[in-house]
């Protein structure tokens, strides 16, 4: 019978679906209820950096539990990854999407933060903006951006999920075993092929 990884998979899944779903509801809602509230950019950029700021430690828990669960993942799935046609590159494309999506994440908090004290009204805060000036309108434009870049790739994941999900169906994991097998030793078990009744 095979082990079940039930906790593995579940911190995976979890933290994937909070970050996919946290991006994606600031992005909708929480962008729209700050343009929709502020009477001028800098309010609707007060209104959109409280919000963000409130969710940015949930965030990061929700991607260090993901990234827990995706390293573990790999290491019980060691014999498939090694052994199954198509594990080993679905597994490497989850892992460079997951890491544009993390340099994406890092990237629309980093201009948040720059934006922040620029739209404030502490005084604190209209001092160190005064100090590091930046071009508001160009950091706007390309915070949108990314907040919407966040929620496109986390999605990516999603689907390299389902597409392990049926990868580990009986008959796709014997297939694929066969298939790399063949790839391997392709005179050997065209022989064994060739012998075997018809």
């Amino acid at each position: 019978m095979p082990e079940r990884h039930t906790l593995i998979r579940s911190l995976h899944d979890v933290g994937l679906a909070t970050w996919f779903g946290g991006s994606l509801m600031g992005s909708v809602s929480l962008n729209g209820a700050a343009r929709g509230e502020g009477e001028t950019e800098a309010a609707t950029d007060r209104i959109a950096s409280a919000g963000w700021a409130k969710w940015t430690p949930v965030n990061a828990a929700a991607i260090g539990v993901h990234l827990f669960g995706s390293g573990g993942l790999p290491a019980v799935n060691a014999h498939r990854v090694a052994t199954q046609q198509g594990v080993a590159a679905s597994t490497a494309a989850k892992t460079v999407v997951t890491a544009a999506t993390l340099a994406a994440t890092a990237y629309a908090r980093v201009l948040g933060k720059k934006v922040e004290p620029a739209s404030s009204s502490d005084p604190e805060d209209a001092e160190k903006a005064s100090e590091h000036p930046i071009d508001l309108d160009k950091a706007r434009r390309q915070l949108a951006y990314a907040q919407w870049v966040v929620p496109a790739l986390t999605g990516c994941p999603v689907a390299l999920n389902a597409l392990h999900g049926e990868q580990q169906r009986p008959t796709e994991q014997a297939s694929g075993m066969w298939q790399r097998a063949a790839s391997f030793f392709p005179h050997l078990l065209a022989g064994i092929s060739y012998h075997l009744p018809h």
